[in-house]
């Protein structure tokens, strides 16, 4: 089993940046792939990006895609989502996840979940 944290959620200026981490706790992160999503009220959890296992090999969805980067640092068990540029649809619950399929963009494909963390952009 793989538990999951993420931090470095905020209140932030449209146009500045964000750094969010997810922390991982399990022998088996390693060999996971890792993904990121948002979620707005009212609204499904919506795709940002994955990486597999070694970070050889990254998918971002195309509303981030220049701004967003996610990478891995699989010797601190931690996936994180570099955010520049950010604009006020950017806010949302961000949360992290793992799976065993790459590229996967739909939430199903994901067995567990962090608790998430708030990002607000103003305007």
């Amino acid at each position: 089993q793989v538990q999951l944290v993420e931090s470095g959620g905020g209140l932030v200026q449209a146009g500045g940046s964000l750094r969010l981490s997810c922390a991982a706790s399990g022998r088996t992160f390693n060999s996971h792939a890792m993904g990121w999503f948002r979620q707005t009220p009212g609204k499904e959890r919506e795709f940002v990006a994955t990486i597999t296992w070694n970070g050889g090999n990254t998918w971002h969805a195309d509303s981030v895609k220049g701004r967003f980067t996610i990478s891995r640092d699989n010797a601190k068990n931690t996936v994180y989502l570099q955010m520049n540029s950010l604009r006020s649809e950017d806010t949302a619950v961000y949360y992290c996840a793992t799976t065993r399929v790459f590229p996967a963009m739909n939430l199903r494909e994901y067995d567990y979940w962090g608790q998430g963390t708030q990002v607000t952009v103003s305007s």
